[in-house]
Parts: C-alpha cells; sequence; structure tokens
C-alpha cells in the first residue's frame, strides 16, 4: 500500500520542481523591492516607451492572514513590470478602490489588531510605498460604514469616498480603466 502511494507521488513530485523552477524567474524591482515581483518577457508587441497608464485597481477580496493584499501587491507589479519594460514611472498613473471585506486591509494598526484577532496589518508598509510612489487609494465609504471604520481608523493617505462606484466613476472620467485583475 505505502509503496503504491510513493509511486503514485513520484509524477506529482516532478511536476513540483519545474513549477519551483519557474517561480526563480520571478525578481522584484526595479521600483518595489520588497514585493510586486515579475518576470522577463520577450514581447511579441514591446510597450512603447512613451505609453501613458491611468489604471484603476478594484479590490474586494480580503489579504490572506500576514500577506500583503493580492490586488495591492499586483499594482506594485503593474509599476516594476512596465518600468523594467521602459516606460518611465511618471507615465504610470495607479489608483486603487477597495470595498467589501478588503476595507480592513486599509485601516490602521489598532484598528486593525482589534478586528483581526491580535495580527498585523502585512498590506500597510506596501501601501505606504506605494502612495510614495504617487498611487492613490480609496476606500469605498459604504464598505466602511457597514465594517464600522472611520476615517481616524485609516492608514496615512488613504482616501474616503462616498462609494467604490462613485470612486470608479470620478476616476473614469479622470481618463483611468479599470483593470480587471
Amino acid at each position: 500500500m505505502q509503496k503504491s502511494f510513493l509511486v503514485a507521488l513520484l509524477p506529482l513530485l516532478a511536476l513540483a520542481q519545474p513549477a519551483a523552477a519557474q517561480m526563480e524567474n520571478f525578481k522584484t524591482g526595479p521600483v518595489f523591492e520588497d514585493f510586486g515581483a515579475t518576470a522577463p518577457v520577450q514581447m511579441d508587441e514591446p510597450v512603447a516607451k512613451d505609453t501613458l497608464f491611468n489604471i484603476a485597481f478594484d479590490v474586494s477580496t480580503a489579504a490572506d492572514p500576514d500577506k500583503i493584499n493580492r490586488t495591492i501587491e499586483s499594482a506594485a507589479r503593474f509599476i516594476n513590470m512596465h518600468v523594467a519594460a521602459g516606460v518611465p514611472e511618471e507615465n504610470i498613473h495607479l489608483a486603487i478602490v477597495v470595498h467589501g471585506g478588503a476595507a480592513f486591509d486599509l485601516t490602521n494598526q489598532q484598528f486593525f489588531a482589534a478586528h483581526k484577532d491580535g495580527r498585523k496589518n502585512a498590506s500597510a508598509a506596501a501601501i505606504a510605498q506605494l502612495q510614495d510612489h504617487g498611487v492613490e487609494i480609496y476606500l469605498c465609504g459604504q464598505s466602511a460604514a457597514a465594517h464600522g471604520i472611520t476615517n481616524a481608523d485609516l492608514l496615512p493617505g488613504v482616501k474616503m469616498s462616498l462609494s467604490a462606484m462613485t470612486a470608479h466613476a470620478l476616476l473614469q472620467q479622470q481618463g483611468y480603466t479599470i483593470n480587471p485583475f
């Protein structure tokens, strides 16, 4: 029985090794060195160096415990990969609109710990770094109200919007497109 289990497990182990090797291609930087890893790609259609990006990211899923929110990290990945591809950082304008259960990821440590079993807000440092690079962060006021979050509970620089719908509508009027990932 044990031998047949091991024989069945061998193909899975063989698949795991190439997957781990592929992940070695992912590196952080050139803008964010602690998160936002991307892999180099030989592009068939290179991104023009003078491309201007105005992109809004929609975040509704909360971060996994002790991890940076995946969509918030995707914004860092977007910046890292495009700067690495030759687009000047000043041509990249991002906004992150947060609602639903992800609202807690925008709260200060005291509020976060009180509502998340004393855990640390693993997204806080990434949010601060993103803001240092011009990324605007908006919280849906309706989600905040539903979760008992006030402006005083937010991380520095996070903006309270009337709603996520409002934030997206206003960003679209400013030329932002929504990134569905």
